[in-house]
């Protein structure tokens, strides 16, 4: 079976005979798994009237189970603090989170879910835990867990670890 990877692979190959495309490869179908992905997650938000980005923030604050700080918040969501000073800013537009400045240091912010983020996160995670389930649903069982392994690795050898 071949993918749209291996057309661009072929291309290469044939002009440059002399470079190793493994990684290239690789990069590729990583590269282009995360627009998929992506657009899938997309999709389903758009559904409940969400974008990915607001699940995001509002996801990392309910499973932290706890007021975050902004820098804590930003970590999470892996994200630079004027981007997140802007969701937080349509967030709390919205109703779902709070901010509130924490108590002894004047520069720092607690950001927590309202009632109605919780409920909104709750409302949703269970669907978006099934469309993932969807997503990958290409792949049977040992080689979802296979491919967690790999990535895995991959990401710590990149330095992604806490």
């Amino acid at each position: 079976m071949r993918d749209s990877v291996d057309d661009f692979l072929d291309q290469w190959a044939a002009l440059r005979t002399d470079l190793d495309l493994d990684a290239m490869g690789t990069v590729g179908r990583v590269m282009r798994l995360s627009r998929l992905v992506g657009a899938g997650l997309k999709d389903y938000f758009a559904q409940h009237g969400m974008e990915t980005w607001e699940f995001d923030v509002l996801a990392t604050l309910r499973r932290s189970n706890r007021a975050l700080t902004a820098k804590e918040l930003a970590a999470g969501v892996m994200i630079g603090s004027a981007a997140l000073t802007n969701r937080v800013d349509r967030l709390v537009a919205q109703g779902l989170v709070t901010r509130e400045a924490v108590p002894g240091d004047r520069r720092s912010l607690h950001i927590a879910l309202t009632e109605e983020g919780r409920a909104r996160v709750d409302d949703v995670v269970e669907g978006h835990v099934a469309n993932q389930r969807k997503l990958l649903s290409g792949l049977g069982l040992e080689d979802s867990e296979q491919l967690n392994t790999l990535l895995r690795a991959l990401l710590v050898s990149l330095g992604d670890t806490r």
